[in-house]
């Protein structure tokens, strides 16, 4: 999205959401709420969004409904956050990996390998450490953002136009990753060039050759079209992100105390929700690429995990302590 397009578009949402939430408006005012994703509609970060707002305007009785902008139209991550700081929208689904530079604790979870397996992953987002570490998101220094819940974004593997089962195999590929350096020198340690890209640039960068391939859940590559010039999925495993779903603060602290009870109790329900609807949407993703001639290729993992060590130990040495909790979660 052109810088002045997102600015004419950010000016008008603000404009409206200060309108929305300030003081002295009847507290039965309709309000509709902003919530943006990059991926499109049905997939299962976007639809418990739709859902949550569905039982939010049954629940205010109409008072409070929610507007969902799919498919970047409101820019991809990066201005996502921008905006819901500023409050021009009030729920944004994001990447862990693009808050990492916003909120620094919540890299530990994008390190390579630091879940043996999704499953894993979902006890410790349940538990403790993803409460601790949703708090930290809401009350860290310049947030600006209420973290809300978390969400299931499944294993990360490099998808391109040929095989990688071993690092060697990605010498001179050049692989886009999100814009955090922590992932750009985890390709980088795997073997390939790392280049940092905008998820809504990578479509473009596949097809001209731009970027050689790379790395996401299965359901992305469907979704977003990539299997069209990328028809080999790698089964590298070396990431398994959680995403999350904020609330703006600027608009959150114009609530009252019953109505950010309610937006808790229905996040906390979208959370489970968007679970069950990514593990049926994942197992079609997986056979609809199949059938449209996608192959997914094993790859070595140990090899892979061996590579990145030196990544773990370099930014994942501050955080030993909740590393360790990570590990002992059973």
């Amino acid at each position: 999205m052109k810088k002045r397009a997102w600015l004419a578009l950010a000016s008008a949402a603000l404009a409206l959401g200060v309108s929305s939430f300030a003081p002295g408006v009847h507290a039965q005012n309709k309000v509709v709420w902003k919530a943006s994703d990059v991926h499109p509609m049905g997939y299962p970060t976007v639809e418990a969004i739709v859902r949550m707002g569905k039982k939010l305007e049954t629940a205010t009785n109409g008072r409070i409904s929610i507007q969902m902008y799919p498919s970047m139209q409101l820019g991809g991550e990066k201005e996502m956050i921008e905006q819901a700081q500023i409050g021009a929208l009030q729920i944004a689904r994001i990447s862990v990996g693009a808050m990492g530079p916003v909120v620094d604790e919540v890299n530990v979870f994008n390190l390579p390998f630091v879940f043996r397996d999704e499953a894993h992953m979902r006890k410790v987002i349940d538990g403790p450490i993803g409460q601790e570490l949703l708090e930290r998101m809401t009350n860290g220094p310049g947030s600006r953002l209420v973290a809300l819940g978390w969400m299931d974004a499944g294993t990360r593997n490099v998808y391109a136009k040929k095989a990688v089962t071993a690092p060697a195999d990605l010498k001179g590929m050049k692989i886009r990753m999100m814009g955090n350096p922590l992932f750009v020198e985890t390709m980088n340690a795997m073997g390939g060039n790392g280049v940092a890209m905008g998820f809504n640039e990578l479509f473009s960068a596949l097809q001209t050759g731009v970027v050689d391939g790379a790395e996401n859940n299965p359901p992305t590559l469907l979704a977003q079209n990539h299997y069209t010039v990328s028809k080999v999925m790698s089964l590298t495993g070396h990431l398994i992100i959680p995403e999350i779903f904020v609330f703006s603060k600027r608009s959150w602290d114009a609530l009252s105390k019953d109505d950010q009870a309610l937006v808790k109790k229905l996040a906390a329900e979208a959370q489970q929700e968007q679970r069950v609807l990514w593990d049926a949407y994942t197992q079609e993703a997986e056979t609809k690429l199949k059938a449209a001639g996608v192959q997914f290729v094993p790859a070595d993992k140990a090899a892979f995990y061996k590579a990145t060590q030196p990544i773990r130990e370099k930014y994942g040495s501050k955080y030993a302590a909740l590393i360790k909790r990570i590990e002992d979660t059973k």
